[in-house]
Order: structure tokens, then sequence, then C-alpha cells
């Protein structure tokens, strides 16, 4: 079995590549059957994909990333260190840093969620950053909750925010800060 799947990794790096995909260290990278990757991806060292992933044009993954069920958009820079869970979508030009970790997360366009965060079943809107150390809490021990953060917001470091919660438009919150009510 495992000489089978070093088989079809090689066939997938090479299609990788192939497509316009480059893969600095190409027998460190582990694909999915079903993973597309765009035109001037470039991927570092020890990245693993799994099941249902897209990455479009222009993207950059560092190393020690790992990605599943996440679709990452045009430009956008994913790692090093960052884990993508399903049903996450990371926007054109967003960077996502490393330590952090996307579950259920919608991440719009140029939005920066830049190192040691956890974003669950959230909205980001266009132009926000998350600063340092920011969690979302989204399970209150029986149910999951959403928190939608707008445009332009700005995120204090080693903040939390309590869901549900909704935090508006350019919106600032404090480093440190606890948030259970709307901003």
């Amino acid at each position: 079995l495992s000489e089978v799947e070093a088989i079809l990794q090689k066939r997938l790096r090479l299609n990788a590549m192939d497509g316009g995909a480059t893969l600095i260290s190409p027998d460190t990278v582990t694909f999915s059957q079903d993973t597309v990757t765009g035109q001037d991806v470039v991927i570092e060292p020890n990245v693993f994909f799994g099941p249902g992933v897209v990455i479009e044009d222009g993207v950059t993954i560092k190393a020690f990333s790992y990605i599943e069920g996440a679709r990452i958009e045009r430009g956008a820079v994913v790692g090093p260190f960052a884990r993508l869970r399903p049903v996450t979508r990371v926007g054109p030009k967003a960077k996502i840093g490393n330590f952090v970790e996307l579950k259920a997360a919608d991440i719009d366009e140029g939005a920066k969620v830049n190192h040691l965060s956890y974003v669950g079943d959230t909205h980001i809107g266009p132009g926000a950053n998350i600063g340092a150390g920011t969690i979302t809490c989204n399970y209150d021990g029986f149910r999951k909750h959403n928190t939608d953060i707008g445009a332009g917001a700005f995120i204090g470091s080693n903040s939390a925010l309590i869901a549900p919660v909704r935090i508006g438009d350019g919106a600032y919150v404090g480093s440190g800060s606890v948030i259970s009510k709307d901003v």
C-alpha cells in the first residue's frame, strides 16, 4: 500500500508542477487525489493537503501547513504552520499566518489573520485585521455559534470574541478584550 501511495504522490506532484505550480521540495508535499492547484502557485516544504482543497492562481502555501476542505483564492498567502479545516474560504490576497487555525471560516479579500489565532464559524470582512492570539469562542458546550467581523475592523491582540457576536465595519477592539456583545 505504501508503494502504491508513493507512486500516486509522484503523479500528483508532477501534475501540479506541469499545471504551473512550484513545489520547493516536491517529495515533502502530500496531495489528496482531488487537490486542485492553479498556476503560479508556490508550495513550500512539508505541506499536507487533505480532501476537498482548491488553490487558485498566485497563491503561496508556506511550510508545515495542513489544509483540508478549504478554498484558497487568488493571491492569498497561507502559513507557515497554518491549519485550515473544512468549509473554510480564504479570499483573494488574504493573509493567514503562522500557528493560525481556521474552521468553517469565510475570510474576505485582503483580510489578515497573521499569528497564533483560532477562528471558527466566522465571517471576516474585507481588509479586517485580526491581532495575534485572538480566538473566536464559538462553542457554548451545547451548540456552535457564529461570529461576524465587518470590513476594515481591527481586533487587538489576545482578544476573545464570544459568539454569537458581531463586530461592525471599521470597529476597533482593544487588545486583551473579552467581547460578549456586539461592537
